[in-house]
């Protein structure tokens, strides 16, 4: 059967909240709104905690860069990681593990022997732990769901996770105003149980069998890659999220500034227009929850990417505070409906015993450039200021994925190629591998 056959009858099975059918999604989920908002919490309190020990907002930024760089680097580990194992019983290691950089910040903190070096390592051993996790979680959903309910499920966990931006730190803000930070890390700490019991309570899951076949880990790798490089509609979507990620998704880095030096409307305005954008993906994210088949349309994912670099258009030259609320919306709306899009599409074609490596692949385009495009945004804002570096980001992105829609204009149509096999794609890949060793 045909990949374009494949979609259609998925298309045809999908329906509203369809993953929630699923008992071992709806265990998955719960554990997942619990620990995404912990999660959310920490994500506040760990750069007030280094604020409070440095007073330096460059160190501060350090510890967002340090929690994020092991994704960038080592992702592909953990897709090999994912591609060997059972997703499961990495997902219960990582989940666990997760608990412990956490206690140690509410210990250190509660006792008032917290120093920055140890947020750096706390930092960077959530960094190294997520670079196993994501590669799993995301090509987990797939096991617990189907084809068919995929889009469904990667809107739910879109909506559970842009709820919980906004839950998560407002508990902390409560929190850290009447006890301090410590509480937040316990927190963190704790909601990860609730991931681990749900993982440990699934049941009946597919027996998709790992790939354990005698390689070198390099070689592994360089399978995945070889991959994306020959599956046109992989690799391009997987360029478009890069560079979207560099250039249009830094909001924490570029809206305070609108905030404060273009519409003038102070910390409360800024929360305002954060709310905003984050209301905009919720939406995005639940539409795609209620109506699945919306993203697996190519033609709407790429209209949906020109709306949103017309929205950060419209926001880089506004000047009206409404106006501006009105655009991140819109923005918040796109991303998440162009994100979700991407991953369903790039899932939904990945072969079973390659899917790890290639959403490592994913989840560097995604997570991992993210302290690279803050760095080229703060740098070009303090030179030219917030506007154009907002409008410089959304023409670029505008511009590659215009030239993906001109040089392959099969990444944005109806119908997806013929799907492979697993066993074919990965004689495929090694082959390649094996003609640019020679």
């Amino acid at each position: 059967m045909s990949e374009s056959d494949s979609a259609q009858s998925g298309k045809a099975r999908a329906t509203a909240l369809g993953a929630l059918r699923h008992r071992n999604y709806r265990l998955f989920l719960v554990g997942q709104i619990v620990s995404t908002i912990g999660t959310w919490m920490q994500s506040v309190a760990m750069p007030w905690l280094a604020l409070e020990l440095t007073h330096s907002g460059l160190l501060v930024g350090l510890v967002l860069a340090t929690q994020f760089t092991p994704v960038l680097l080592g992702s592909q580990l953990g897709g090999v990681v994912a591609d060997r194992y059972r997703k499961r019983n990495i997902l219960l290691v990582t989940q666990s593990l997760f608990t412990l950089p956490s206690f140690a910040l509410f210990l250190l903190s509660a006792s008032g022997h917290a120093h920055y070096w140890m947020v750096l390592v706390a930092a960077a051993a959530t960094g190294t732990i997520n670079l196993f996790d994501v590669p799993a979680r995301q090509s987990f959903l797939i096991e617990m769901v189907g084809r068919q309910d995929l889009m469904n499920a990667i809107a739910l966990n879109s909506s559970v996770f842009n709820a919980a931006a906004v839950i998560g730190p407002s508990i902390a803000g409560l929190i850290i105003a009447a006890v301090g930070v410590p509480i937040c890390f316990l927190a963190n700490s704790l909601s990860y149980l609730a991931a681990v019991g749900a993982l440990l309570l699934m049941k009946d899951l597919p027996a998709l069998v790992p790939d354990r076949h005698e390689q070198r880990w390099f070689e592994r790798i360089a399978q995945g890659a070889a991959y994306a490089r020959r599956q046109p509609i992989v690799g391009m979507l997987l360029i478009a999220v890069a560079v979207f990620s560099l250039f249009a998704m830094n909001r924490l880095t570029l809206i305070p500034l609108f905030a404060d030096q273009v519409l003038h409307v102070g910390a409360q305005g800024f929360g305002f227009l954060m709310a905003s954008m984050g209301l905009g993906a919720l939406a995005g994210a639940l539409t795609l929850a209620f109506v699945p088949a919306m993203g697996s349309d190519p033609r709407r994912q790429f209209w949906i990417a020109l709306i949103w670099v017309a929205g950060l258009l419209v926001f880089s030259a506004s000047r009206v505070y409404l106006l501006s609320l009105a655009t991140l919306f819109v923005a918040g709306y796109c991303q998440i409906s162009f994100v979700a899009a991407a991953n369903n599409r790039i899932q939904t074609i990945t072969p079973d015993n390659l899917r790890g490596r290639v959403m490592a692949l994913y989840s560097q385009a995604l997570i991992g450039v993210g302290p690279i495009g803050s760095m080229q945004a703060g740098a070009l804002a303090s030179w030219r200021g917030a506007p154009l570096a907002m409008a410089i980001g959304a023409v670029v992105a505008g511009a590659v994925i215009v030239a993906i829609r001109l040089a392959r204009p099969e990444v944005f149509q109806p119908g997806y190629p013929k799907r492979t096999s697993s066993k074919a794609a990965s004689a495929r890949a090694g082959t390649s591998q094996r003609s640019e060793r020679t």
